[in-house]
């Protein structure tokens, strides 16, 4: 039988570049090469578009040639050039391995649509509206499910300190990994942390400061076929939890654990695992997402935010509760794939 020819874009112009790298490099290790042929396309931080061998610590000085995605659906693939040509690789899917902005936010999902190739992952639709995460609090709410109150503050308006109830957290309303968030506690804070956030976004959001437990919930599946992984806990030491932030997240937090499974009830993990997939429903996800929520005393779950690609290196959270379920990346990338070739046409 013919190996499937995947595409796997990494790397991009976000801030998350690095973690997409990681990110590329861990589901590479766990790709089955007698089932998938995979091309490795390499996005720069300028916005070069490389096809390597593998997505190692020197990717972008190796043998590697310019090559983009065709939007001309009857190539549907790679157009790779050299030597004043240009070949064409077919593909047969994509996996997008790309965090952050113009590669979780919708923008490379745009571009595979036009491509006409199958991929993995949220539409453009949930796409970009699980990256704004004041969009996506008002559609959650809309389907009974708690978000915290918040406030959202765009490029030249200006928020007035007196208003608001502290502490509040401050964060760029479109961007992940808690890049330009603070913890804001006495009003006088306020103004400089919303500076900070429109370093990342021009829109920020202000929000109330939930009192609960970080938990988090993987969600594999399209439509009403959902598999929930195992739930996680966040065990905060201080501060807030930021470990891409980290010199070496790979040897662990200086403030944050992740427990898996989350050391709470059995009716706590029912209820974090079917709000997660109540949430999925609601935003329009399809093949994974992590979603993660606060789970507060009283035993009420509430909406924190929902990554559409969640991180896959060696310490991220989504292969981790997937693996304590039971389903080692591995098998997480062939039921993705599954999902991608057996998925309605959009």
């Amino acid at each position: 039988m013919d190996r499937l020819k995947i595409g796997i874009i990494f790397g991009g112009c976000s801030e998350e570049h690095p973690i997409s790298v990681k990110s590329a490099r861990e589901v590479a290790r766990n790709l089955d090469t007698e089932k998938y042929e995979p091309f490795y396309i390499g996005i720069t931080t300028s916005g070069a578009w490389k096809l390597c061998d593998d997505p190692d610590a020197d990717w972008e000085n190796g043998s590697c040639r310019p090559a983009v995605l065709s939007p001309d659906r009857s190539v549907h693939g790679l157009l790779v050039l050299g030597h004043g040509q240009y070949e064409t690789i077919s593909l047969d899917l994509v996996l997008p391995v790309l965090h952050g902005k113009l590669g979780e936010d919708g923008a490379m999902q745009g571009l595979l649509e036009l491509s006409g190739i199958p991929y993995a992952g949220c539409d453009v639709q949930s796409s970009a509206l699980c990256m704004d995460k004041s969009l996506a609090y008002i559609v959650a709410r809309s389907a009974g499910i708690a978000t915290p109150d918040f406030w959202t503050v765009t490029a030249n308006e200006n928020v007035d300190p007196d208003r608001l109830t502290y502490p509040v957290f401050v964060k760029p309303a479109r961007s992940g990994s808690s890049f330009g968030v603070s913890k804001v506690s006495r009003k006088e804070e306020l103004l400089s942390a919303v500076e900070v956030a429109r370093q990342y976004d021009s829109k920020v959001l202000i929000e109330e400061a939930v009192v609960g437990s970080e938990v988090g919930c993987a969600v594999l599946g399209n439509d009403l076929d959902l598999i929930a992984g195992e739930v996680d806990r966040i065990a905060l030491s201080h501060g807030f939890f930021r470990i891409h932030q980290e010199s070496e997240p790979e040897s662990g937090s200086e403030n944050s654990t992740a427990i898996v499974p989350a050391d709470i009830s059995t009716e706590s993990r029912s209820l974090v695992q079917e709000t997660a997939k109540a949430v999925y429903r609601a935003l329009g996800c399809r093949g994974l997402s992590r979603v993660d929520m606060f789970l507060k005393e009283d035993g009420k779950v509430v909406l924190n935010e929902v990554n559409t690609l969640p991180g896959m290196t060696s310490y991220s959270r989504y292969p981790r509760m997937m693996e304590a379920a039971g389903l080692p990346l591995a098998e997480v990338i062939d039921r993705v794939v599954s999902l991608t070739l057996t998925g309605k046409v959009r």
